[in-house]
């Protein structure tokens, strides 16, 4: 998708000049939240300040909600039914590829690193002893403080003044937001916390949010069953949006309408957020020693939390021959880069047939 973004607003709209734009790329990778959301945002921003970011963010984003809205209001009301339910039989294979093949992308460039390697089977072992993924977030990031040693990077001369009104607005705003749902609904106020908890730690885009999203939501608070996440998973691939759209689902599941809201604008909001607040200091932040230092360790443990999360996944499935040749043919069609979309929905059609 970022792509598409660049051609529509560097080449057909000639918003922005494509080195700024790169700029936009480079910072929505290098912070936490879904990246080609952030990239919308930081255009945005770039255009026309806080109003624009807005504008672009929820432009891009709403399409996506509305669209797992209702597929979560079909999932309510059908999912008893045994025609409906064959449907997901396949499509949970599916999503055990999608996740398997976001594995090897976290892992492979750093496949012949070997402290990265290290750090990544170090969060391994730690998620399987049961440690909360946020605390082995955190250890992480300290120990690479240690572990790496960047050459220094190049001194970048930086004139622009930093924008204080903008993280003292979103501050603002977070607040209030919390104080409303803790004074109105104590559930929807422990949803919106956890779904910005999972917003704030996703390093490396939006999959960096599943194994997080998986210990809140199904291990810790035990609002669905791991099935269920995986169908939400599932669902939120049909939608063209990020996959941590899947926030949506989950709120949906345990508030209905006003819950889909809620974790929808609270899984976007901290990284919105850090968008607008990083905005102003560029390059000072991405060529930081110790950002990059942090940044690169964090990336190495979301190898080992991912693969975590798919061995749950993994587990999670009733395995036969049939679905095993389905998740090979699935993960083979990925890695050849196969749009995620036409792979789900050729899932779902053989799956109607086959279960």
């Amino acid at each position: 998708m970022v792509v598409y973004v660049e051609d529509l607003v560097v080449k057909q709209k000639k918003w922005l000049e494509e080195k700024i734009f790169k700029e936009g790329v480079a910072i929505a990778q290098a912070i936490p939240g879904a990246t080609v959301m952030q990239l919308v945002a930081y255009v945005g921003f770039k255009l026309r300040g806080l109003p624009g970011a807005l504008v672009t963010f929820t432009a891009f984003g709403l399409p996506a909600f509305i669209f797992l809205l209702c597929l979560s209001v079909l999932y309510e009301k059908t999912s008893h039914l045994p025609h409906f339910n064959s449907l997901f039989v396949g499509l949970r294979v599916v999503v055990v590829a999608i996740v398997s093949r976001a594995f090897l992308n976290f892992f492979i460039p750093i496949s012949r690193k070997l402290r990265e390697v290290f750090i990544a089977f170090f969060s391994f072992v730690l998620f399987y002893a049961g440690i909360n993924p946020f605390w082995i977030i955190l250890g992480c990031a300290i120990l690479s403080l240690f572990f790496f040693k960047e050459k220094k990077p190049p001194f970048i001369p930086h004139h622009q003044p930093v924008n204080w009104k903008l993280p003292l607005i979103f501050l603002a705003f977070i607040s209030a937001f919390l104080t409303l749902l803790y004074l109105w609904d104590k559930l929807l106020f422990t949803l919106a916390f956890t779904m910005m908890k999972i917003d704030l730690f996703a390093f490396g885009g939006g999959y960096a949010s599943l194994p997080l999203m998986l210990h809140e939501v199904v291990d810790k608070l035990h609002w669905m069953e791991r099935t269920a996440f995986i169908d939400g998973i599932a669902l939120g691939q049909i939608t063209p949006g990020p996959i941590v759209i899947t926030a949506t689902f989950v709120g949906y599941f345990v508030k209905k309408f006003v819950g889909a809201v809620v974790a929808t604008i609270s899984m976007f909001t901290p990284s919105f957020s850090i968008m607008g607040t990083v905005v102003s200091f560029q390059e000072k932040i991405r060529h930081s020693e110790y950002f990059l230092r942090i940044k690169k360790g964090l990336l190495a443990s979301f190898s080992g939390l991912l693969l975590f999360a798919d061995l749950k996944f993994f587990q999670a499935i009733d395995w036969t021959l049939i679905k095993a040749l389905l998740f090979l043919s699935a993960f083979g069609l990925l890695m050849k880069r196969v749009n995620i979309f036409y792979v789900v929905i050729g899932v779902v059609i053989i799956s109607f047939f086959l279960f």
